[in-house]
């Protein structure tokens, strides 16, 4: 950790890489010095958590977004006392549902997989920006164009290690009520598959936790409204330590 700034490892979400935390990267560094995770074939939540705990250092602060935010539950469950700070954004804690529902999320997630692997990650990112970005923002080119090439940088082999990842994720809900460290819990307002009333449960149960949903977001908070997540973590990063 360079003299006066927080290590910050950051944790993108599924298929995503640092596009996602440039903003915050660029404008946080006189606070933190900021690395990105990459978990590469990597097949499981627990897995990738351990090699985030491989190269972190000693003890840091942690953002995670989507995906990533579980990765972060995995890191506390396994090393409570490494971690300064918790940050998680658009992202959950219950384990894949039992019968239909989750039977429908994986169909949905072969789905797609089938897309990647017969038209490309170009064609499968475009079908899957469609449920993810908060509706309005489907006509921003730019924005939907990064979120494009990003995916089309990963692999229909990456896509299924992590899929794999998700569907087996572990509950981490029990973790909530152990958590005493400076923790920011963050949505998109038009986020429906990480719902403002599912991190209204979350930062509930979290002592001392603080709760940000951000107006004119879907899931992809930290490209769609940037400024409004760098300022969040800005705050977040200056409040006090440990609770007891």
């Amino acid at each position: 950790m360079t003299r006066g700034r927080e290590a910050l490892v950051l944790l993108p979400g599924f298929l995503c890489d640092q596009l996602v935390w440039q903003h915050q990267i660029d404008r946080l560094w006189d606070v933190a010095d900021c690395t990105c995770a990459e978990y590469g074939l990597v097949d499981s939540l627990p897995a990738m958590a351990d090699s985030v705990l491989r190269t972190a250092p000693a003890q840091f602060s942690v953002a995670g977004h989507s995906m990533g935010g579980r990765v972060s539950w995995e890191i506390f469950r396994r090393a409570p006392e490494r971690v300064r700070r918790l940050a998680v954004f658009d992202t959950g804690t219950a384990k894949r549902s039992e019968g239909a529902s989750g039977e429908e999320e994986e169909r949905g997630r072969r789905r797609l997989l089938a897309v990647a692997r017969s038209d490309g990650m170009r064609a499968m990112a475009f079908e899957w920006i469609q449920g993810m970005v908060a509706p309005r923002r489907l006509t921003d080119s730019a924005l939907v164009e990064s979120i494009a090439s990003m995916f089309e940088r990963k692999t229909p082999d990456v896509f299924e290690a992590q899929m794999n990842a998700l569907l087996n994720r572990p509950d981490a809900t029990e973790l909530l009520g152990r958590i005493r460290c400076p923790t920011l819990v963050l949505t998109g307002r038009e986020d429906g598959w990480s719902t403002p009333a599912a991190h209204e449960q979350i930062a509930s149960r979290i002592r001392g936790s603080k709760l940000v949903v951000v107006p004119e977001s879907g899931h992809m908070s930290t490209l769609e409204q940037p400024a409004a997540v760098s300022g969040a973590m800005r705050e977040w990063l200056a409040m006090p330590g440990s609770l007891p």
